[in-house]
């Protein structure tokens, strides 16, 4: 993950520089995203695959794909060395970032997988 940039205050002196006013490079903001976003899509994706093979239905499909946005928020946290303002502007970029496409993606897969394993 690219972290924030520090280089537009080399011309002041460190006692000028207050920790109010952060400063973030937007290409690494956008490709953190990015990686959010392609991370919470390839594990809705896995998920909804792995919930239609077990035979999951119901509640317990979605109660498990929240499981899984759990565990990928945790490991996204961890990737940033749970110093998450170094790399996002927000805690809630990490938590629900992606989510609801997430969901989607899950609920495709899901009901594909559970059609070709248990009704074929």
């Amino acid at each position: 993950m690219a972290g924030r940039n520090d280089s537009g205050a080399s011309g002041k002196k460190s006692s000028d520089i207050t920790n109010d006013l952060q400063i973030f490079n937007t290409e690494n903001l956008q490709s953190n995203m990015k990686v959010i976003y392609y991370s919470r899509t390839f594990l809705s994706i896995i998920g909804g695959v792995i919930a239609g093979i077990l035979g999951f239905t119901g509640l317990t499909g979605f109660i498990f794909y929240f499981l899984i946005m759990a565990i990928t928020s945790v490991g996204l946290m961890a990737k940033a060395k749970f110093s998450v303002q170094s790399y996002f502007d927000s805690w809630n970029r990490i938590l629900l970032d992606g989510f609801l496409g997430g969901l989607m993606s899950f609920v495709l897969f899901w009901t594909f997988a559970y059609d070709i394993v248990h009704i074929f």
